[in-house]
């Protein structure tokens, strides 16, 4: 029953920014967590870029931290995920998922989103 749909990828030049949003559905605010992964080309997927508590608590990895930003709206049903200063090596697929559980272990996350393509490139 819960849905996660993320947008706002594309194609971006080394140095640019990119506002990732997901949407979801399906659940209550108070019992779950959303986290923001990654998962570059040829590369396994990482841990948690970012994750927000369902009582809205954040934080970020350290290989991030300062660049990306996580934010929720509650009432609109959106997680945002906000990119600065973006480098070739963030090249990869993004996903947003959905878990009972305040981790940034993706395994811990029951619901996945389908992905949205963030490509850094000149």
């Amino acid at each position: 029953q819960v849905q996660l749909v993320e947008s706002g990828g594309g194609l971006v030049q080394p140095g640019g920014s990119l506002r990732l949003s997901c949407a979801a559905s399906g659940f209550t605010w108070d019992y779950y967590a959303i986290g923001w992964f990654r998962q570059a080309p040829g590369k396994e997927r990482g841990g948690a870029l970012c994750v927000v508590s369902s009582g809205g608590h954040t934080h970020c990895a350290d290989s991030v931290k300062g660049r990306f930003t996580i934010s929720r709206d509650s009432a609109k049903n959106l997680v945002y995920l906000q990119m600065n200063g973006l480098q070739p090596e963030d090249t990869a697929v993004y996903y947003c998922a959905a878990g009972q559980y305040y981790s940034v272990v993706g395994n811990d996350y029951n619901y996945w989103g389908q992905g949205t393509q963030v490509t850094v490139s000149s």
